[in-house]
């Protein structure tokens, strides 16, 4: 169950309860006269079952709502209500498979946006990658992967082709190179400096390495598991059940081939960057091919649904 806030300009609020009323899919509608003042106008509360959002909001962006005023998407976790339980039965599809389209977008800019934040994640991930390989230590290449920030951008490339929203592509694709450009330039300095110390050796990255030697060295599996991992995390982002997220994080070799790369420039040793260079653009690709065709598929099954759902409205409903 989602519920819609809406801060919605007196001259069309009409127009938003007729839009809100008249979908089965609303089990509750409540209007507050008056109570907004940016902009004047009034506060519309709308319960809606997850499965049909993205009609119901494609409706309300259609009339301009998002122009003069405001809507708000919040999830309900917990809810009593028998009116909600018959508009979630009587709604094609699955709560848990819906995408809703406009929290996808979001989260989408939110993720690529370049900041200090980002930064900071990409180059301690890629620091501690760096570690783990002179230590040889997979405890810590898990820890690099699950501190990389790099998922959310890899995703939002799926969703900016699939959505055609070009400006998001160009953000994502920005923010992926600068974040692993500035974390390999960082994390090359400080390998230098660990190498002036006298704590990192060249032995530290050429000799035996069995727990590490797989982040430069990419194979058919690499791009295998990239593919498996990105549609498992484009799912886990677009479902309401996110519980496998986490496990994209420690499945694909992107941080640690990024930390290899900056202690193999620091050694001048080219069979380990170009390596891991390779191991980086296979799983970058394989994510980003995965994230896209996940997403096509997800807007596909949702159109069709869509289409199920107009003609649904037309039908009497009786409940079993």
């Amino acid at each position: 169950m989602l519920q819609l806030r809406i801060l919605s300009p007196a001259a069309i609020t009409d127009e938003v309860i007729g839009i809100l009323d008249a979908d089965d899919a609303v089990s509750g509608l409540a209007v507050v006269r008056g109570s907004s003042l940016k902009p004047p106008g009034d506060l519309v509360f709308a319960d809606v079952a997850r499965e049909a959002a993205n009609d119901v909001i494609d409706r309300l962006r259609a009339l301009g709502v998002h122009r003069e005023g405001t809507v708000e998407i919040d999830t309900v976790r917990t809810w009593l209500s028998r009116s909600g339980f018959e508009a979630e039965v009587r709604t094609p599809g699955s709560s848990a498979d819906a995408v809703v389209w406009a929290d996808v977008a979001q989260r989408s800019y939110e993720e690529t946006e370049l900041n200090w934040t980002y930064l900071s994640f990409m180059t301690l991930a890629t620091v501690i990658a760096a570690i783990a390989i002179v230590l040889d230590s997979q405890i810590l290449v898990i820890g690099a992967m699950v501190l990389g920030p790099e998922f959310g951008a890899i995703a939002a490339l799926g969703v900016a082709l699939v959505r055609r929203r070009f400006v998001l592509l160009g953000l994502a694709v920005r923010t992926l190179i600068l974040g692993f450009a500035a974390a390999i330039a960082i994390t090359f300095v400080l390998s230098l400096i660990g190498r002036g110390l006298g704590w990192i050796t060249v032995d530290d990255v050429i000799g035996p390495r069995p727990s590490t030697a797989f982040i430069y060295t990419p194979d058919k599996w690499s791009f295998i598991v990239a593919v498996i991992a990105a549609a498992a995390g484009v799912l886990a982002l677009t479902s309401s059940k996110v519980g496998g997220l986490s496990g994209v994080f420690i499945s694909v070799t992107t941080v640690p081939a990024a930390g290899n790369i900056a202690i193999g420039a620091a050694f001048g040793l080219g069979e380990a960057i170009w390596g891991s260079v390779w191991q980086l653009v296979v799983n970058l690709i394989g994510m980003a091919l995965a994230g896209w065709a996940t997403l096509a598929l997800q807007q596909a099954v949702w159109s069709r649904v869509s289409v199920r759902r107009a003609r649904a409205l037309h039908r009497p409903y009786r409940m079993l």
